[in-house]
């Protein structure tokens, strides 16, 4: 009996191994498809490419919802990294909601008895069915014998050990796309899973899920708008976490909203300065604001729910901001990409000119009146292009940031169709401005500083042009001149005279062919169109490298 478990053990591993595989290869394949122009029929075109993309996505998000409860957690995770799949990609896998059935009462049961031990008598009734069910867990309504209404969060059975065979998986294929030089070029693929597996183990001790409500409840005690419902510690374990039953009206049920007469409008406001206190003034947020874990009180007061997935900003970071946005609201790209360059987010040794231009054209079109009441989701977006295949390394910490005031952004305009966080945020990115607020007098003290600095080198330039003057009589300085419009031009008239030499060597072959054809020469018809065969090929080659010059010439004159 023992050895058949066991050998049921090792198929089902080898079954899923292979399962999972299967699905990684096609993902590779998938993208190394699209990024070719020629694959698209009719013609490459971005609207075509951007429909195929969300096509590919919604069949990434199905198969990870099939494989289970730690690929849906993986898929989560993966939404926070732009630089690794196309925008399209993180944008619908941000939308990843892990809804699966329920297990059964009897096994929940069990697992509460279990853990609680004598303290389950506590309890003097639980509901069989449950309030909702997620690929971790499922929640029950229960009462107390003290008569106190709580909510338990079960995990579900068996868990552990799925987590850690599919994460044993997820490390083979890190080790091997790591191996392969085009596939990790600029990319930590074991890292990544080695991160990946810190998160997803720890996602499975519900006594941080707890400290991470405590905390979080703690951020608005004295606010009347928030509601955020308290633990419960002595009937908490690291499988069940125990919650006071705070009941709400669904935030996206406009019609439920206004039968209680509460407006719409007021609740997005009450939750957009929510939001921006918890980034600003604290730090630590909810990082998956999606509808189903926001709700309204009867007396108007929002309500949180589900504290799996919180987001942590050091102070560092935050300075960073700080720094980033000043930069951005005066338009100076310079400024935010030699930011960008300190805070380690661009890689070391490239061209920084592109990134430059890049970046003021996003500020560009991102902070132009009027604003778009989906301006936090256009700026994600641009980011998340930015970024995909491009020297970028933005941090997980910002990535939450943006996709938590993304999908807030969504739940506000279906609340209120006029509801722009720009605006709301204006009083909050002041002391952002102002280094967080700290200290009233830290961005005079940085203007200072830019004035010192630039005195500094000032002082120093008769100096310096002195001694460059004295090094280039001398032969010791040497000059680079970039010149890139000619550059270009040399390079399209190379191409076009090995395409005009490429097309006329193929008509005489042709020609060669199709008279020895007419002479009864078949066999000797032949060889023409053999060596026509890699010209033609050098052919097409060339041509598809002239239209994507054309197209980077085309994006760039319209920048």
């Amino acid at each position: 009996m023992i050895v058949l478990k066991k050998l049921s053990s090792v198929i089902s591993h080898i079954t899923r191994s292979i399962r999972i595989w299967l699905i990684v290869l096609k993902i590779l394949l998938l993208i190394w498809w699209d990024s070719k122009t020629w694959s698209y029929l009719g013609g490459f075109t971005p609207k075509r490419k951007t429909k195929r993309q969300v096509i590919r996505a919604q069949w990434l998000t199905s198969q990870l919802l099939q494989l289970g409860s730690a690929f849906i957690k993986l898929g989560q995770l993966l939404s926070a990294r732009p630089d690794v799949l196309p925008a399209e990609w993180v944008l619908e896998l941000a939308k990843l909601q892990d809804k699966v059935p329920p297990f059964d009462f009897e096994k929940a049961l069990s697992i509460i008895e279990n853990e609680l031990g004598t303290r389950a008598k506590e309890i003097s009734e639980i509901t069989t069915t449950p309030l909702g069910a997620a690929s971790l867990a499922q929640v029950h309504r229960a009462t107390l014998r003290s008569g106190r209404e709580v909510v338990f969060k079960i995990q579900r059975p068996g868990l552990e050990k799925l987590f850690r065979l599919d994460l044993a998986i997820m490390q083979q294929v890190a080790s091997v796309l790591q191996r392969n030089r085009s596939w990790s070029n600029g990319r930590d693929w074991v890292g990544m899973a080695q991160e990946c597996q810190r998160v997803l183990i720890r996602e499975l001790d519900f006594r941080i899920e707890a400290q991470y409500a405590a905390r979080f409840r703690q951020q608005f005690l004295e606010n009347p708008d928030i509601r955020v419902p308290q633990v419960l510690w002595q009937l908490s374990t690291k499988k069940i976490l125990c919650l006071d039953y705070v009941p709400g009206i669904k935030i996206n049920d406009l019609e439920g909203l206004k039968r209680e007469g509460i407006d719409p409008t007021l609740i997005a406001q009450i939750g957009a300065e929510s939001y921006l206190q918890q980034l600003v003034r604290f730090g630590f947020f909810h990082a998956d604001p999606h509808p189903g874990n926001l709700a309204v009180a009867t007396d108007g007061a929002l309500v949180y729910y589900d504290f799996g997935m919180m987001g942590l900003i050091s102070n560092s970071l935050r300075n960073r901001i700080g720094t980033m946005v000043r930069a951005a609201a005066t338009r100076d790209a310079k400024a935010l990409v030699e930011e960008f360059q300190a805070a380690g987010l661009i890689a070391e040794g490239i061209d920084i000119g592109p990134v430059r231009r890049l970046v003021r054209v996003m500020l560009q079109e991102a902070l132009t009146p009027p604003f778009n009441s989906n301006i936090v989701q256009k700026i994600s977006g641009d980011i998340y292009d930015l970024v995909y295949g491009k020297p970028f390394r933005l941090p997980v910490e910002l990535i939450f940031v943006m996709r938590a005031l993304s999908t807030f952004e969504g739940v506000g305009r279906s609340l209120d169709p006029s509801f722009n966080l720009f605006a709301i945020a204006k009083p909050y990115l002041l002391p952002l401005m102002a280094s967080n607020g700290s200290n009233p007098n830290d961005l005079i003290n940085e203007l200072g500083r830019q004035f010192g600095s630039l005195g500094s080198k000032a002082v120093g330039l008769p100096k310096r042009l002195d001694e460059n003057l004295e090094r280039l009589e001398q032969g010791d300085l040497l000059l680079q001149i970039r010149m890139g419009e000619s550059d270009r031009q040399l390079r399209r008239m190379v191409n076009a005279q090995q395409a005009m030499g490429q097309s006329v060597l193929l008509g005489c072959l042709g020609i060669a062919a199709a008279l020895l054809k007419n002479n009864d020469q078949i066999a000797f018809a032949i060889i023409p169109i053999v060596i026509a065969i890699p010209i033609g090929i050098g052919w097409i080659k060339l041509q598809i490298r002239m239209g994507r010059d054309r197209r980077i010439e085309a994006r760039t004159s319209k920048k």
